[in-house]
């Protein structure tokens, strides 16, 4: 058996959740590696809906290890939070099936402050943050003056690390205008919930190897999407932290031959939250249509999503930085009924002394990022509904013929596509956990 990750392959909300509880149903381990509280899944398991920003999705299924690998940040209160309201909800939470790695860097309230006090001076060039403190914690993590899950067992650590941490913000905080951070209140904030939280605390390496030797299946569940990729993405337009599956292994204390069958989840047209360049975004009736159809409104954040035309160029290039193996094309039911639709097969842009060129690739430059024109190649919609459809015969023949050339465009095989939000509502072609 293989293991799988699971990632997004466009600005993210692609439909992860219902992928990700089918999958994490069928593993033994379920690990995030990456980001923080500001992405997340929904859940509806017995008709019980589960709401996730932070913990990995195996958490609500019994008989599971669900792990927090040391590529995260963690918001503790956020953490602890999210834990009493899933077992409100009857889910069993306890160290045994949550281990959170003592190698994770902490969200600290300052983060937060940061966060929101940059967005405001921003103005019209905001980055679309949600103000979670995301961005300035793996800033502190990467120059090496994070506080750590670990550094909890020592008041002593704590409080001299907190400090540092003080003097480093205080000072732009100053500038600003913004009250100050005291690094006494900092400590006894987090000595408040140091019992807590450090009940959880583990190596997540040391889970991961016990898995391997134990033959487990172990899903790695992203956040976010490819393109939001601190280094791969619409930069500066991106999230804080890597999002391709190579990801998966740094973050979680694995090798990459551990990881197995990459997982990319593929809308069956393009959504974004926030700013940054979309090419393919429409703003007629049809981008209408497809965000209210599609309930197309941010699990987090509640932000409604741009929309706009599957983007080949985007996805083909998505899946080769981060090693897909197969799409899981979801949401192809909210494009029932539409005469004609769209796909972009490359993009125009004109160059500053006025020469057009074409593009077969998504370029790294920003200007050019926000300057691109979508080429579009049309194909007929069909009528008849896919909701539902749990066999490929079950499709109409344009909506198979739709799906083959989004496997031709990209350059990879769709392993499965979701028809509805419901779980069973899926047409299976290819088993990722049998690789």
């Amino acid at each position: 058996m293989s293991n799988v990750a699971v990632i997004g392959a466009q600005w993210g909300d692609e439909g992860k959740g219902k992928i990700v509880d089918w999958l994490s149903s069928r593993a033994d381990v379920v690990v995030r590696f990456q980001g923080g509280h500001n992405a997340g899944h929904t859940l509806v398991i017995d008709g019980v809906e589960y709401k996730l920003s932070l913990l990995p999705s195996g958490i609500v299924r019994p008989g599971k290890l669900s792990v927090i690998g040391n590529g995260v940040v963690i918001d503790p209160a956020h953490l602890l939070s999210e834990i009493d309201l899933l077992r409100s909800q009857g889910a069993e939470i306890s160290p045994e099936s949550l281990l959170v790695s003592e190698n994770a860097a902490l969200i600290l309230p300052v983060h937060k402050a940061i966060d929101a006090a940059r967005e405001a001076m921003r103005g019209d060039a905001k980055i679309g943050t949600t103000g979670r403190g995301i961005g300035p914690a793996y800033e502190d993590k990467i120059a090496r003056r994070a506080v750590r899950l670990g550094d909890l067992a020592s008041e002593d650590t704590l409080l001299e690390k907190l400090t540092a941490l003080a003097v480093h913000h205080n000072v732009w905080l100053a500038a600003g205008g913004h009250d100050l951070v005291d690094a006494g209140q900092m400590k006894d904030d987090l000595l408040a919930m140091r019992d807590a939280i450090m009940a959880y605390a583990g190596q997540s390496w040391r889970a991961l190897e016990q898995a391997r030797d134990q033959g487990q299946k172990v899903l790695f569940e992203g956040a976010q999407g490819v393109m939001l990729d601190i280094d791969h993405g619409t930069y500066p337009f991106v999230t804080s932290s890597n999002t391709v599956a190579g990801q998966a292994a740094t973050g979680s204390g694995t090798g990459p031959t551990s990881i197995g069958f990459v997982l990319g989840i593929t809308k069956a047209y393009t959504t974004r939250v926030g700013s940054g360049p979309f090419p393919t975004e429409d703003f007629g009736d049809d981008g209408t249509r497809m965000g209210e159809r599609g309930r197309e409104f941010g699990t987090v954040t509640g932000r409604k999503r741009r929309c706009g035309w599957f983007d080949a160029v985007m996805v083909r290039q998505a899946n080769a930085v981060a090693g897909i193996t197969g799409m899981a094309l979801t949401k192809l039911d909210v494009l029932d009924g539409f005469d004609v639709l769209k796909i972009c097969v490359g993009y125009r842009l004109e160059q500053a002394d006025g020469h057009v060129v074409e593009l077969d690739h998504f370029p790294a430059d920003a200007r050019a990022q926000a300057a691109c024109t979508p080429i579009y190649e049309e194909m007929p919609g069909w009528h008849e509904s896919t909701q539902g459809a749990r066999e490929w015969a079950g499709l109409p023949a344009n909506a198979v013929k739709y799906i083959r050339r989004l496997e031709e465009l990209t350059r990879t095989p769709v392993t499965l596509v979701s028809t509805s939000p419901e779980r069973d509502d899926t047409i299976l072609m290819r088993d990722p956990f049998v690789g």
